[in-house]
């Protein structure tokens, strides 16, 4: 399958506007695509860096659905969040044609003009090699996760201390400890591995057509 029939399958429609897939998991499928500034018919594209890989994308989601925004907003220091946003900004000015007459793309990190708005771009953007604080703190909370579960696994589940089986049988199986229900159930981020972009010499050969590929 090339890219443009992963992407379409994935994002559940035709992409819209040019992409180039930047980061691909260990099978070579798609996770993050780097979308041109503009679609097809000149309209801005907001999000730069789009995070299409569903396992991962579905834990991001997953950390967003308990409070991640939230929590992400006030773990990173505001400068360094500012900063990204207008590295990001410079980044994806800079690919918008030179002689350009129209509207243009606006904000920083998913076209957010301050703080956090959705953790699926930051983390894209980290994952293309972008310098993000919020980025980073999804992939070291997603870690955690991964690292939680690992262990639990590992560990396989533990047998009743002794004294304790007849009043374990009659009160039913203890709940996990907070936190680690969670972390059970959740499965970890893919193992994906950042591939440049066509323009630059690539790390890890790439789909004939991913750069040339139309995005949303």
């Amino acid at each position: 399958m090339d890219d443009r029939a992963s992407v379409t399958a994935l994002l559940g429609r035709p992409p819209r506007g040019a992409f180039a897939v930047v980061v691909r998991d260990v099978s070579g499928g798609p996770v993050v695509l780097r979308n041109a500034p503009l679609l097809d018919d000149g309209t801005p594209m907001p999000t730069r860096y789009w995070l299409c890989g569903a396992e991962v994308r579905e834990a991001v989601s997953r950390l967003e659905a308990a409070g991640g925004v939230r929590e992400a907003e006030a773990a990173v220091d505001p400068a360094e969040l500012a900063a990204a946003h207008r590295r990001h900004a410079a980044e994806r000015d800079a690919a918008l044609p030179p002689d350009l007459v129209g509207p243009r793309p606006s904000g920083g990190v998913g076209g957010t003009r301050a703080g956090v708005k959705c953790l699926h771009a930051h983390y894209a953007w980290h994952l293309a090699g972008g310098d993000d604080p919020v980025g980073r703190w999804v992939a070291d909370r997603l870690a955690s996760q991964d690292q939680v579960t690992s262990e639990r696994r590992e560990r396989g589940p533990a047998g009743p201390v002794a004294g304790q089986e007849q009043a374990t049988a009659e009160r039913g199986p203890s709940r996990p400890a907070a936190g680690q229900e969670q972390a059970t159930s959740e499965r970890g981020p893919v193992r994906a591995r950042p591939q440049e972009p066509s323009e630059r010499t690539d790390r890890r050969p790439s789909g004939p057509t991913s750069g040339h590929e139309r995005a949303r």
